[in-house]
């Protein structure tokens, strides 16, 4: 009997953190998990801090996709956390299966959880050892996630006990693999690292007996990528970008997630979505260029130009040289002027129609952007944007500017686009 109320059963989860019991509230008459906190791994003293804030923590997000924390009790020198007992397994025992999880079963698992993550940075939380191991899911397909033992606010200066890794090595983040503080950031890492088990049934770095060799892998190599991801390779690689700031948030990711596959266009939609044929020579603006289609529709033309389309934005650009698609340039060197050209066609083409602006981007640059969803959640909204101060690098293929927008939350960035030539076509491969 601990603190004389709780009944410890059965053990049902041992890790880093401890074991963790099943047992019975003899007030309440429910079962709870009983977990002792406040030691080390492989220390004997307890820390009655360290337990205190995880007990804190985790009874601070009160959300569905947390485990409840109930109570916080002391029995003689030891600290018990009673939560919430959830009956399922873990995501670490589902990506044991042989075939593991395809994107379909995996992609609401994960997004349950970087809803409970969202909430969790909201609050101002950093989990700090996001895993597999450390999300439960329920016979309905409830997701949870537990264990805020190492759990920090990024108000939280203190440090941890010296050599104390902070989370587990496969899934941490280079940054703090490399032994700075962990972030939100990090988490987005992790729990992408988590995605990746969940699809291929191996955590994408082998850490073994070899924990230093592993921690060098993922601060100095390029991360593993995964073939079989689908429509959640946009995920993988927005959560498991090597530069923290190169990362989705915990929110863009969830909303990706809350999308589904629509999130990625499919070959049929880019093919249908609307676009404008070009129009005579010279080039007209951007707003003369979208009544073409009814033009067209009357005389044939329509046909040809969703083809000429369909080429363009699945292999970089195909049109030839000459023509009025925004982007085209004389030859394989773009001039100042041409890229200059080419950002005030964008801004124009993406505040006006997004599907237009969307189709300047390489398929890479798509990807990372959300898809087409998640690219209207921000053009979607803007009515203009005017760049000043362009200046242009064409050895670099960048061109930089200030842009002002209307409509929208943001007013004014500065920004500079990465451009790649591609079969005589100026595309976005990213921007900074």
């Amino acid at each position: 009997m601990i603190a004389d109320r709780y009944t410890l059963g059965r053990e049902i989860g041992r890790g880093g953190m401890g074991a963790v019991w099943l047992a019975k509230d003899e007030v309440l008459g429910r079962q709870v998990a009983l977990k002792r906190v406040g030691l080390f791994p492989g220390g004997s003293t307890p820390d009655l801090a360290r337990a205190e804030r995880e007990a804190r923590l985790a009874a601070k997000l009160n959300h569905p996709h947390v485990v409840a924390v109930f109570d916080f009790v002391s029995d003689g020198d030891a600290q018990w956390l009673v939560m919430e007992y959830v009956e399922g397994v873990t995501l670490a025992d589902l990506s044991k299966r042989p075939d593991a999880l395809s994107a379909d079963e995996a992609a609401p698992i994960i997004r349950q959880a970087a809803e409970a993550l969202a909430a969790a940075h909201t609050a101002g939380i950093v989990h700090r050892d996001v895993k597999p191991s450390n999300i439960l899911i329920t016979t309905d397909g409830t997701a949870k996630i537990t264990d805020f033992g190492i759990a920090r606010m990024r108000a939280d200066a203190t440090l941890t006990q010296t050599g104390f890794m902070t989370g587990s090595p496969a899934y941490l983040a280079p940054e703090v693999a490399s032994g700075k503080t962990a972030t939100d950031a990090s988490d987005v890492w992790s729990l992408g690292a988590t995605l990746f088990q969940a699809l291929s049934g191996r955590p994408p770095y082998d850490v073994g007996e070899n924990v230093v060799g592993a921690l060098y892998r993922i601060v100095h190599e390029d991360p593993p990528r995964l073939s079989n991801a689908g429509w959640l390779t946009p995920v993988l690689e927005a959560t498991m970008a090597t530069e923290p700031e190169a990362r989705w948030s915990m929110a863009q990711v969830r909303d990706f997630l809350e999308r589904g596959p629509s999130a990625m266009p499919s070959e049929t939609t880019r093919v249908l979505a609307p676009i404008a044929p070009p129009p005579p020579s010279p080039p007209s603006p951007p707003h003369q260029r979208r009544v073409w289609p009814l033009i067209a529709g009357l005389v044939g033309v329509l046909v040809i130009a969703l083809g000429a389309w369909a080429v363009l934005h699945d292999n970089g650009g195909s049109d030839t040289p000459g023509s009025s698609h925004p982007g085209a340039i004389a030859s394989t060197k773009p001039t100042a002027a041409e890229l200059d050209a080419f950002a005030r066609d964008y801004l124009a083409e993406a505040a006006a129609d997004p599907a237009q602006g969307f189709a300047l981007l390489t398929s890479k640059y798509q990807g990372s952007s959300g898809g087409l969803a998640g690219y209207e959640s921000f053009w979607g909204h803007i009515k203009s944007a005017t760049p000043s101060n362009i200046q242009s690098d064409p050895d670099q293929l960048t061109v930089s500017y200030h842009v002002r927008y209307k409509g929208g939350k943001l007013k004014q960035d500065d920004v500079t686009l990465q451009l790649v030539v591609k079969n005589g076509h100026l595309l976005i491969d990213n921007s900074f």
